[in-house]
């Protein structure tokens, strides 16, 4: 449970730089071979996983990793029937590949997002890259100005080409560039992880160490099956609503898992989720943290909610015809 003497995620800085850069001409060079069409607008991830809108501004996306991989999926993504996967576009920059590749977190959404001369958000808040969620987002800048800014819990920064930088997007922030020139930046969503929290400066590192934030485990491997499939059981509704952060609560509805396209898929009545195995027989949605997980066993599921570092479970039995 959180004690009075941890550091909550509002008292840490809005941004931190990491203790990595690149190369800034083989990354411009990179960014040559992908700007020879016409880049797609900006869309936000809809609730019930759909995708929303378009931005109404000259925001424009080249989709790097997706969900499934697919290169016309702008948006952010979120919890749906694929896991995140490279587009057709990831195998003509190999050198971004590597950087991704070295990046100890897994990796959800992959953006090359490029903000236009005179473009500027409305100031907004991406509830869901909260650390006490394990989520976290990533820049590294390719092409900027110095009327190109990022403005987050109203700190102004200009981040420079190869430089790798976190910031708490779950504060307000906006994007503005009144440049004559587009900016253009390497977006990354990943999951917190111990082995990510080594690469910000020591001071942040002393905070995360009393910080009430929720570490990740990595993925684990593909391993068999812990159950008979295909497995029924109860689960509470708010587990696959993911604009909650308390899934264990309220009524019961009825699920099923079964395997697909190599991994296990939990299905609702209007819903399909993908599983990615964390540890012994526990799974994590595909495109969330471990902020809820599920263990299946023979004889029932034990679900588990995080906020930060606390913890709650609630354990339910299979369906009858699941044992």
């Amino acid at each position: 449970m959180s004690t009075p003497d941890h550091i909550q995620p509002a008292q840490l800085a809005e941004a931190a730089p990491l203790a990595r850069s690149f190369d800034t001409d083989r990354l411009e060079i990179e960014l040559a071979e992908v700007t020879g069409h016409s880049w797609q607008p900006q869309r936000i991830h809809a609730p019930g996983g759909g995708i929303g809108q378009a931005a109404a501004i000259d925001w424009r996306v080249l989709p790097l990793r997706s969900p499934g991989g697919d290169a016309d999926r702008t948006d952010p993504g979120g919890p749906g029937p694929a896991d995140f996967a490279p587009t057709v576009w990831m195998e003509r920059m190999p050198y971004l590949r590597e950087i991704l590749d070295g990046i100890p977190a897994p990796l959800n959404a992959v953006r090359l997002m490029a903000l236009g001369p005179g473009a500027a958000s409305h100031p907004h808040r991406d509830p869901k890259y909260a650390l006490r969620r394990g989520f976290m987002r990533l820049h590294i800048p390719l092409v900027t100005h110095p009327a190109a800014v990022l403005v987050i819990d109203g700190v102004e920064h200009c981040w420079q080409p190869g430089e790798f930088w976190y910031g708490d997007f779950s504060r307000e922030h906006l994007v503005r560039n009144i440049g004559p020139a587009t900016r253009v930046h390497a977006v990354i969503d990943v999951l917190l992880t111990r082995e990510l929290a080594e690469l910000f400066p020591a001071g942040w590192q002393v905070a995360f160490a009393r910080a009430d934030v929720l570490f990740n485990r990595p993925a684990s491997a593909t391993a068999p099956c812990p159950i008979a499939l295909p497995y029924t059981a109860d689960l509470p509704r708010g587990l696959t609503d993911f604009d909650q952060d308390q899934p264990l609560d309220g009524p019961l509805q009825p699920v099923q898992v079964t395997e697909a396209d190599g991994h296990l898929s939990l299905t609702t009545a209007d819903r399909a989720f993908a599983l990615v195995p964390v540890g012994q027989s526990e799974f994590r949605f595909a495109g969330w943290s471990e902020q809820r997980t599920l263990q299946l066993t023979s004889a029932g599921v034990v679900l588990c909610a995080r906020r930060g570092r606390q913890l709650a479970e609630r354990r339910l039995p299979a369906a009858a015809g699941a044992r």
